[in-house]
Parts: C-alpha cells; structure tokens; sequence
C-alpha cells in the first residue's frame, strides 16, 4: 500500500470530530462515500455499519494509536473485495489512547478483504514506516490542502 496512489476524494485534511470513535465513524461515512462514487452505486447501509463496527470492535480491544501523532485503525472485511484506504488529519488532535498518550493528528483507515490477510500485516508495515520520519509529519501538519497532503505522500513514495 502505497499513500501516494490516494485519490483526493480518499484525503481529509481538516477531521470534524474530536472523538476517537466519533473520527472513525467520520471516516467510515467518506470512504464509503468515495467507494460508492467509484462503484456508481449505493453500498447497503449494514456494510457501511458492519464496517464501523468492526472497526470500533478492534478499537475498543487495544488502541490502534502507534504512537507520534499516528493512528492506523484497520479491520476485515468480508463486504469488499479490494482494499479500501482513506486518511484523515485532525488539526486539534484526537485521544485515541495512543501508545505515548499523545493526541493523533494523522489516521490511516483501512479495510481489508478477508481473504487478504497477509495484505493487512504490509499495509500496516508500510504506513508504520513512512510515519516514523518526522520530517514527513511535520510536512502533513504544514500541508494545506488535499493536493498538498497528496504531494507529500507522493515526494516520499519511494521512500516509504
């Protein structure tokens, strides 16, 4: 997985909620807004739900906030057939129970198809990786737009 091969629909660059769980629901509803877009078609409620509560689930059982501003919840999905990305950035910071206790600027979510679990370990690897620069994060953080998030992800492609 690869950050740079976001689209700028799949890019939030100023999060609304200031809630853990209240983010993931925030970014549960755009994503699949995005996939619907892409699709062409309505996805049925319960998979929007049954995403969400998957993802709480994992939530609530340890905290997916890595630590330096970063947080990766992910989960499976048996309604997908590819993985789905979208990123979110909190500009006030968010409790997401980070293993440092420190607020979470930058939320990777994703979901992966069930058959695809080894696909799951490289994607967090891979997003783990590229956020443990701090350089990185201090572009994100000064980024302005979705464009620009998207350029920095883009600048650090072979890198990450």
């Amino acid at each position: 997985m690869n950050l740079a091969s976001l689209k700028p629909e799949q890019i939030v660059p100023d999060l609304q909620s200031t809630d853990h769980l209240e983010v993931i629901s925030e970014l549960v509803g755009l994503l699949f807004d995005y996939l619907e877009q892409v699709e062409n078609t309505p996805l049925p409620e319960d998979v929007k739900e049954k995403a969400y509560l998957s993802l709480t689930q994992r939530e609530e059982k340890i905290s997916t906030g890595i630590g330096s501003g970063v947080a990766i919840p992910h989960a499976f999905s048996e309604d997908i057939d590819e993985m789905a990305v979208i990123f979110g950035r909190s500009k006030k910071g968010v409790d997401f129970e980070a293993v440092d206790n420190n607020p979470v600027y930058f939320i990777v979510l994703f979901l992966v198809p069930q058959k695809d679990y080894h696909q799951h370990l490289q994607t967090l690897a891979a997003i783990a990786k590229l956020f443990t620069r701090s350089d990185i994060r201090k572009e994100l953080a000064l980024a302005e737009s979705r464009d620009d998030i998207l350029a920095v992800f883009n600048k650090h492609a072979v890198n990450s």
